[in-house]
């Protein structure tokens, strides 16, 4: 169901509705966090992309975008301490 059909179905907001249900910033962060890191840490196994995602239960891509992202958070790490 859309946020959009159950805040028809229950007589409020669609954003009253994404509000209730989305999750709280700090556990997506965390949550993201984890994934990023397990995601690295196949790859430096030595498992390729296909492999990592079996892994993890995610398409290629998305761990594409995990490693690229955790890349990403490394450099700006990198730049915070200089």
């Amino acid at each position: 169901m859309t946020a959009r059909e159950g805040a028809a179905r229950l007589g409020v907001s669609p954003r009253t509705i994404q509000r209730i249900i989305a999750e709280p910033r700090e556990e997506f962060e965390q949550r993201a966090a984890a994934q990023r890191t397990r995601a690295v840490e196949l790859r430096n196994q030595g498992l390729m992309y296909r492999q990592i995602a079996e892994e993890m239960g995610c398409s290629v891509g998305t761990v594409g975008k995990r490693l690229h992202d955790a890349r990403r958070y490394d450099a700006r790490k990198g730049q915070a301490s200089a």
